[in-house]
């Protein structure tokens, strides 16, 4: 299998990606409307920090279409930390700042923008399913208020296990991180189970719901016995991306994740798209609505190929050795 570069494609047309740093700010090589100042917001999961580098990838895309932060363009920004009961209020505040659009990830915040509004213009990025938890009515013709980019996360919960396994091969029992507050864990839960016994390998089900959970989380998996871990795609998840990777080498515990943060945060291995391209993808949806286009006419895109990191140092803490296999489908060895 190869899994080199990513593309995007909009249900048949591929995409393009514009790549870029942070906080450079650098002349706008599009036209955005002339003398129109436009206000949107951003809903953050985690924190600035957390997300620097998906902001940064989501405002260069924006400055690639001509919008400059302060000349034509205002950007509200609100941040959840984590914590996922605080989307209502965060988003009462944009709809007060009169935002045109709202951008948020992952599929928690992108329900409670639905359940918060259906006028204001919504583009998600990274949401796992979302024809199946009726954020939207079809890939191809939204049919609401919300449009963006799709993940794909319950697809790939079965390849990741099958990947674990081949850099783990005495992987027997696996635990599997879920959030109850994401409804599509239901179906990465299937997912994972339906691999789990196809490679006989027992699933352990660990709940978190917060940053306060993880103590307990591993707690639960040593008293189990697991001996390998699955993350499945959350932004709560995300935000404890450090702790989890600590705890699962300070346990020797193989992990994979869906997320890149994770294998260069010190965490075995990822499998999944790129969220820093889905983000800067997010900034052609805004350009489109803001120039008046209607998010139920914009079909959502999905990602095409996928990325596989491994962290060598990390297999080699876990006394794992790379099989040439897996090399070669390898696109980043973290060293």
């Amino acid at each position: 299998m190869q899994i080199k570069k990513m593309k995007f494609c909009t249900v048949g047309m591929i995409g393009l990606i514009a790549f870029g740093m942070l906080w450079a700010t650098p002349s706008a090589e599009g036209q955005s409307p002339p003398g129109k100042l436009a206000r949107i917001g951003f809903l953050g999961n985690s924190t600035p920090a957390l997300e620097a580098h998906l902001v940064g990838a989501f405002r260069q895309g924006l400055r690639d279409l001509g919008y400059e932060e302060g000349r034509n363009l205002v950007i509200e920004y609100r941040w959840a930390e984590g914590k996922y009961e605080r989307f209502p209020a965060l988003i009462a505040e944009l709809i007060a700042q009169k935002v045109e659009v709202i951008v948020t990830a992952g599929t928690p915040a992108t329900i409670a923008l639905k359940k918060a509004t259906t006028s204001v213009p919504v583009v998600m990025v990274a949401v796992a399913n979302p024809p199946g938890d009726g954020i939207v009515a079809s890939l191809a013709r939204p049919g609401g208020n919300i449009t963006g980019v799709s993940s794909m996360a319950l697809e790939l919960e079965g390849k990741r296990l099958e990947l674990l396994r081949k850099l783990s091969p005495k992987l027997s029992s696996v635990a599997v991180f879920w959030n109850s507050l994401n409804t599509s864990h239901a179906g990465g839960i299937e997912r994972t189970r339906i691999a789990a016994k196809a490679l006989n390998i027992k699933v352990q089900l660990v709940e978190m719901r917060s940053s306060e959970d993880l103590d307990a989380a591993f707690a639960a998996i040593l008293k189990e016995r697991s001996n390998g871990i699955t993350v499945l795609a959350d932004r709560v998840f995300l935000h404890n991306r450090a702790r989890i990777s600590n705890l699962a080498a300070k346990y020797h515990l193989p992990g994979i994740y869906p997320y890149p943060e994770f294998p260069e945060s010190g965490g075995l291995m990822s499998f999944g798209p790129s969220y820093e391209d889905m983000h800067r993808r997010a900034a052609t949806y805004v350009d489109k609505i803001l120039k008046g286009a209607k998010p139920a006419d914009l079909p959502v895109e999905q990602p095409m190929k996928f990325q596989l990191l491994i962290n060598e140092k990390a297999a080699k803490a876990l006394g794992l050795t790379i099989p040439p296999e897996l090399l070669f489908q390898t696109d980043k060895i973290i060293r």
